[in-house]
């Protein structure tokens, strides 16, 4: 299972805190990570093994979106931050209307991705 995760600037930290809280998960269930590369690149610092893709603004939530419309990507874990703006939003708007299209699930904040996380492991 593929999973992609993206975070903005002011999220990564708390995307490595929720990966780190549920990593025994993540290598349980032999799951693949796939990320923009500025998250890739903090991800793989906390000993994750991750595929990088490029920066969210040269292209990577774009290319996240690719894998999804191809049916590589099975979930997407994007932690936005809502008050700030955001040079590559019509991408993260595409990328976000894809998983719609795609029935890929999609969570945007913590809360969210917890219940994702729970029900992984519910389904062990």
């Amino acid at each position: 299972m593929e999973i992609a995760i993206i975070a903005h600037d002011g999220k990564k930290a708390e995307m490595v805190q929720f990966l780190n809280q549920h990593q025994a998960i993540l290598h349980q269930k032999d799951m693949s990570l796939v990320s923009t590369g500025t998250t890739g690149k903090k991800v793989k610092k906390a000993g994750f093994e991750v595929l990088r893709l490029l920066s969210g603004p040269l292209g990577g939530d774009a290319q996240i979106a690719a894998r999804v419309a191809e049916g590589k990507c099975n979930m997407v874990i994007f932690f936005r931050d809502p008050l700030e703006k955001h040079p590559h939003e019509p991408d993260v708007l595409m990328l976000m209307r894809l998983c719609d299209v795609h029935d890929v699930p999609l969570a945007t904040n913590l809360a969210s991705a917890e219940l994702f996380m729970k029900s992984l492991q519910e389904s062990t």
